[in-house]
């Protein structure tokens, strides 16, 4: 995937009328690390895109519009679009046509060993998941879940949580979010 996030988040900085350091204060990510993303001389994790894409109004999808045609409806499975999320052994494959829609759809693979993220998120809305192969651990303020095979979740997003793969092979999940946050 060939996408320029640098450049789409100084325009969209810049259009709001908003310094680096105003950004930075409003998202928590650090003047320096938003420096580096315009220029393009790193990635941002999949977090701190989160935290800037919150700040500047946008759903992270924003960032990467693909050029999918709007009338795609179906997704075939060979054709899927994957995010491998920075420092995460985790595969996200959305499962709508793109990022741009009132609810995500993604199914997700976590190696045994990895988690979502290191820090608990919180955001707007509503989750939930199906885990289709494997164990997941899903930690949701200080409360641990262990989901198997046909198991299912439900909760509010407001509430602090990560996934964890605690156990041997991989965790195939199926989640559903609204709003989108990627």
């Amino acid at each position: 995937m060939d996408v320029n996030i640098g450049n789409r988040v100084r325009v969209l900085r810049k259009s709001k009328n908003m310094s680096i350091a105003e950004l930075s204060e409003m998202s928590g990510v650090s003047t320096g690390l938003i420096s580096q993303i315009e220029r393009e001389l790193v990635v941002p994790s999949v977090v701190n895109l989160w935290k800037l894409a919150q700040t500047l109004d946008k759903n992270i999808g924003y960032f990467f519009d693909e050029g999918l045609k709007e009338n795609d409806i179906i997704v075939r499975k060979d054709e899927r679009k994957k995010l491998t999320i920075n420092k995460s052994k985790g595969i996200y494959e959305l499962l709508t046509p793109n990022l741009n829609n009132k609810i995500e759809f993604l199914m997700i693979t976590i190696k045994s060993g990895d988690e979502s993220n290191v820090d608990m998120l919180k955001h707007e809305g509503e989750e939930c998941g199906l885990v289709l192969k494997g164990t997941l651990t899903v930690k949701i303020n200080d409360d641990e879940y262990i989901m198997n095979e046909g198991d299912s979740i439900y909760f509010s997003s407001e509430m602090p949580h990560r996934y964890l793969n605690k156990h041997e092979g991989d965790c195939v999940s199926v989640w559903a979010m609204t709003p989108p946050s990627f």
